[in-house]
């Protein structure tokens, strides 16, 4: 056995090197986000078992340039390191087979920013919204600058990460949840709909790109938030709080 190697930095917690990265894989008591492999180093017994390991349990590994790791000059990582979740994801699973009633879920498809993703958690907590759900890939993922943004929030509500949104989207939608999309060009103004007396999933895009097209054509419902000017780029942190207090208010006057 091997001590593991860990590491908090400005960005993620992190495991590093190659046994290191091996161990904590066997163990299967940390939470990966990530898998980063420098796409320069040699293949060996180690680096083929950690790929292996990971596509079993699921993680994501991804190689990409060793100017990467410039980040993290000093340590004897060896062209791996592995990023670490402060948190445990919930299962998909586990959260269906719970009973749920008017619950709400939102889903966030390709936020960027560490600090939007801590203020919407927090705003999910403050709103009572069931579960969030984000995608393994193209999404920033659980760290320890969303655990400081989000002020704890990230412990009191379920977080469910994906490798698919469309198949857990599609899989909701069997499972009697309802889905709304944001989308600029909606007709629908997000408070026109009524968000009482049904499970609903609320999709969220990053600020650039919006929803995906994908998800766009499996969603129940298209909002908007009304604009007085023409101005599309309302944070999408400050765009959820408006839509999902909307529906608190809504459940709360019933």
């Amino acid at each position: 056995m091997y001590n593991i190697c860990i590491m908090q930095n400005e960005n993620n917690d992190i495991i590093y090197g190659k046994n290191s990265v091996l161990e904590a894989l066997i163990a299967g008591e940390r939470e990966f986000n990530k898998i980063l492999i420098a796409n320069n180093i040699h293949s060996d017994t180690k680096l083929n078992q950690i790929k292996e390991l990971a596509q079993k349990k699921g993680v994501v590994f991804q190689f990409v340039a060793k100017e990467k790791f410039s980040q993290w000059a000093g340590l004897n990582h060896q062209g791996v390191i592995a990023q670490i979740s402060p948190i445990k994801y919930t299962d998909l699973d586990e959260f269906l087979e719970q009973k749920h009633q008017n619950a709400s879920l939102v889903i966030l498809d390709g936020i960027e920013d560490s600090h939007n993703l801590g203020a919407i958690i927090r705003t999910c907590v403050c709103a009572g919204v069931s579960a969030i759900i984000i995608p393994s890939r193209r999404n920033v993922q659980i760290n320890s600058i969303v655990e400081k943004t989000s002020a704890g929030a990230i412990n009191h509500i379920p977080i469910i990460k994906v490798n698919s949104l469309v198949s857990t989207v599609q899989r909701l939608k069997n499972s009697d949840w309802w889905v709304i999309a944001t989308d600029a060009s909606a007709k629908d103004n997000y408070y026109n709909i009524n968000y009482c007396d049904m499970n609903f999933a609320l999709i969220m895009g990053a600020e650039h790109s919006g929803v995906s097209k994908s998800l766009i054509k499996e969603a129940d419902f298209l909002v908007k938030i009304p604009m007085l000017k023409d101005f599309n780029s309302l944070n999408v942190s400050n765009a959820l709080s408006a839509i999902i207090f909307e529906t608190v208010r809504q459940k709360s006057e019933r």
